[in-house]
């Protein structure tokens, strides 16, 4: 995609930039995409400890289900 694009065409066009936004809007660009950033990676943390929670309980329901102790019904009751 940028393999015809060299170095110092590279730095014309960001100068080109700096002059059109000015320093002041280019660095509140960065310091935005920073916060876009360390948000984006917050979000997915949170939606892989959610994901690992719902595993955990889901885990924890499957081994109470299959927690049999092979006694016929009829054997397991004392009163009769």
């Amino acid at each position: 995609m940028l393999s015809g694009i060299s170095w110092p065409q590279l730095l014309i066009v960001l100068v080109i930039v700096l002059a059109i936004f000015g320093t002041k809007k280019f660095g509140n660009f960065g310091a935005d995409l920073g916060k876009a950033i360390k948000g984006f990676k917050g979000a997915m943390s949170d939606a892989e400890d959610a994901k690992e929670k719902i595993e955990k309980s889901s885990d924890k329901a499957a081994k109470e289900d299959a927690n049999f102790d092979n006694t016929p019904v009829n054997e397991s009751r004392k009163d009769s």
